[in-house]
């Protein structure tokens, strides 16, 4: 979403909103647009955990591309295909096309401040934040018997760790992902946040995690896929050590990791 939003900014800074055109609003949420947004100018283009926030002059759009969906940069007289379900047409000619075939994405107005939207409101802080830190894993896991990767998956502790970046980081972190957060010593939490971090941090520099469909704003893919030491690698060696991944169904989610290098 970050790869998303990097790419949107460059391309709607300055911009105007002509008009919307929701050609099917059957998305995961009925898509409901005010005709009061039309002439709106768009400000900076936002990101909060998953969602893109493009704000207007009277409030803002908050857009979820779900499993499949993504957002790219067309002339508005590019012909829609089948899954082209919303575009926001800008005052340059183009428009910001939303295809998503599985229709798991959503689009809502919010009148200002975005922040105060259902969705956002109860969100944990950002991974790459300076809030986000072992001594704050460690309060959030005391008293919860919650295994590690849980932890870190849940969007009330910490918005963005989705279960590709879990795999990843907890391999980096040397923690397997069933062990209980509050076994953990801080020492081994404030590692685990470094690990999520530098995970997402490269993951982004690549362009993203291309798996499926999704792509970037720009319509190229992101390659990160191409870097993972675990996650889709179940059965084969360890890069580090050699030994075999072991994959298993964690919580109904692909969960790899190396038995060696992970040790509790």
């Amino acid at each position: 979403m970050e790869t998303t939003r990097r790419g949107l900014a460059a391309a709607t800074r300055g911009r105007r909103l002509v008009r919307a055109v929701v050609r099917d609003p059957r998305l995961r949420w009925p898509v409901r647009l005010p005709r009061a947004i039309r002439g709106q100018r768009l400000g900076a283009v936002g990101r909060r955990a998953k969602y893109l926030l493009l704000p207007l002059e009277s409030g803002g759009l908050i857009i979820h591309l779900g499993m499949s969906g993504h957002l790219s940069v067309v002339s508005a007289r590019a012909p829609p295909g089948k899954h082209d379900h919303v575009d926001l047409v800008l005052d340059d000619g183009r428009a910001l096309r939303l295809t998503d075939p599985r229709r798991f994405g959503s689009v809502h107005w919010q009148p200002h401040p975005l922040h105060a939207h259902w969705l956002l409101r109860d969100l944990g802080p950002e991974p790459l934040s300076e809030a986000f830190t072992g001594a704050y894993l460690a309060a959030r896991a005391r008293g919860r018997r919650v295994p590690v990767k849980a932890l870190i998956m849940d969007a009330k502790v910490v918005v963005g760790v989705g279960n590709i970046y879990a795999n990843e980081a907890l391999f980096l972190a040397g923690i397997r992902p069933r062990v209980a957060a509050r076994r953990l010593a801080k020492v081994r939490l404030e590692t685990l946040a470094g690990a999520v971090k530098s995970t997402l941090v490269r993951a982004i520099d690549s362009g993203g995690t291309t798996l499926r469909d999704f792509a970037g704003a720009d319509g190229r893919p992101g390659y990160f896929v191409h870097e993972l030491a675990v996650y889709g690698r179940g059965g084969a060696p360890c890069r580090r050590c050699g030994a075999t991944l072991r994959d298993v169904r964690f919580a109904g989610r692909a969960t790899v990791y190396c038995p060696v290098c992970q040790r509790g």
